[in-house]
């Protein structure tokens, strides 16, 4: 996990050694700058000032994960390429593409991405088709952003697990504080868009819709499918100690039991003593076995983090920040007690009809599926690099996305029953009956983190909204 970061224009350095400062918390192991006029790698940040200036470039502040911890980005060969997020079939990618001679520098998965790049263009493919043909060979979670000296291209997953922002004027970062740091607007790249960067134009491209990964599945075949691609999800995300950002409610619950089956596990949660979430955590983890880490917080603990939720999620929406507190608070304490990786159960409420709405209108699953990753997804990615955590969702595995998809409507809610797949499924894999049954409350409610930021605002004698404004102009200073 990182911040990745560039753009063109005269006198790259000043801007540059101000987005890595302004960005700093997503990787704090190393940073590393490519310019057309040099490179610099260093795990000493006192010497950002010494980077290379140019007229075009590409940079990374690493938080290492994945392969040698030695190693910072930017690779470069034929193109340069920065890249955050990690790619979980990289062995066998690295294994398909040194079959066919290509060479390998390092064993950070990053680089496999550079490396089917150059030799899908090798092939005769334009980089329109070259992109497109990764997308549907990357097993992962990633931004990247690549140059062939001229330009800039950037993608992002078909889900949109890890933000990605660009200006018009040329720029682009992993969050957007890092370019409005030097006063550049910040727009999305899309989930599986390409955004080419070029002197005074953007282009861009949708090269995969997720919806495109749908599989045509026999509904008695769905079930079985689902086991199996849920099991090997989980199992490669999980590391030596692997977190699990902990409800008590069915999706962080099946998280919890395969991973366990894998790693060893540790759940975390938060919430306000007395609070739903709080209580089913405890019991939970009790049925499950494993051990649980909470962070009980109070009204003027909510006070205190605010500010740092609000700088994290880079918006005034009082309901995201209400689900930023709880999620805010646990990861914090993974990052304490050295929890680099902390699987979620986000995306499930999507894909099998979680929410209230979908028994009225399972069509609606799909289209909050589609906007999942710049309103959940970027939120959960820019809290947890806060605290130097890395967030990972084994629901919105594209094997797991297209079996989901191709699951009937009214295998995922009957007669009133939501995520009625997913409870049978659970059960078939072991979970005890009293979580696999259980019906939870969205976070801001189970974790009664809005009815505490409801009181903060009322005692300042403002709606939530107004209170939300608030500090997010005193944070940026906007307003």
């Amino acid at each position: 996990m990182c911040l990745i970061a560039g753009g063109m224009g005269e006198n790259l350095r000043e801007r540059f050694i101000t987005m890595i400062l302004r960005g700093k918390h997503r990787g704090k192991d190393s940073f590393g700058v490519w310019t057309d006029e040099g490179t610099l790698k260093s795990d000493d940040f006192s010497r950002v000032y010494e980077i290379p200036d140019g007229r075009i470039g590409l940079l990374q502040t690493r938080l290492a994960m994945t392969g040698s911890k030695n190693y910072s980005q930017p690779f470069f060969n034929d193109l340069v390429m920065v890249h955050n997020g990690e790619i979980y079939n990289h062995y066998h990618l690295r294994s398909y593409l040194s079959d066919r001679g290509v060479e390998f520098e390092t064993d950070v998965d990053s680089e496999v991405i550079l490396r089917l790049l150059e030799h899908l263009l090798d092939k005769g493919l334009d980089m329109w088709e070259a992109v497109g043909k990764a997308m549907r060979s990357l097993e992962g979670d990633y931004a990247v952003a690549f140059s062939d000296g001229r330009r800039i291209y950037l993608f992002r997953d078909p889900v949109g697990v890890r933000p990605l922002y660009y200006s018009p004027r040329g720029f682009f970062a992993s969050e957007k504080k890092v370019l409005w740091a030097i006063g550049e607007e910040a727009i999305p790249v899309q989930p599986g868009e390409m955004v080419v960067l070029a002197e005074g134009r953007v282009l861009k491209k949708r090269l995969l819709t997720i919806t495109e990964l749908r599989a045509n599945l026999k509904p008695e075949s769905a079930e079985k499918a689902l086991k199996n691609l849920l099991n090997h999800s989980v199992r490669v995300r999980v590391g030596k100690k692997t977190g699990v950002l902990f409800s008590g409610g069915l999706d962080s619950s099946i998280v919890a039991l395969l991973a366990s089956r894998h790693s060893e596990v540790v759940l975390y949660t938060a919430g306000a003593e007395g609070s739903p979430d709080l209580e089913w955590a405890r019991k939970a983890s009790e049925l499950l076995g494993i051990p649980l880490r909470e962070r009980v917080f109070d009204i003027e603990d909510v006070r205190d983090a605010v500010r740092k939720v609000t700088f994290a999620i880079e918006e005034p929406d009082p309901v995201n920040l209400s689900i930023g507190i709880p999620i805010y608070f646990a990861t914090r304490l993974a990052g304490e007690e050295g929890c680099k990786v902390l699987l979620t159960g986000q995306g499930a409420d999507e894909l099998f009809g979680g929410y209230a709405k979908y028994v009225e209108n399972p069509g609606l699953m799909e289209r909050d599926l589609l906007e999942l990753g710049e309103r959940n997804l970027a939120r959960d990615d820019k809290i947890a690099m806060l605290n130097s955590v890395e967030g990972r969702v084994p629901f919105l595995d594209p094997s797991v996305v297209s079996v989901a998809l191709g699951i009937p409507a009214d295998l995922k809610i009957q007669r009133g029953t939501r995520k009625a797949i997913l409870r049978k499924v659970a059960l078939e894999l072991g979970l005890p009956k009293e979580i696999a049954e259980r019906e939870k409350k969205a976070a801001q409610y189970g974790s009664h983190s809005q009815k505490l930021l409801g009181k903060l605002a009322k005692s300042e004698g403002l709606k939530p909204g107004e209170y939300a404004m608030k500090v997010f102009n005193e944070v940026f200073k906007r307003g």
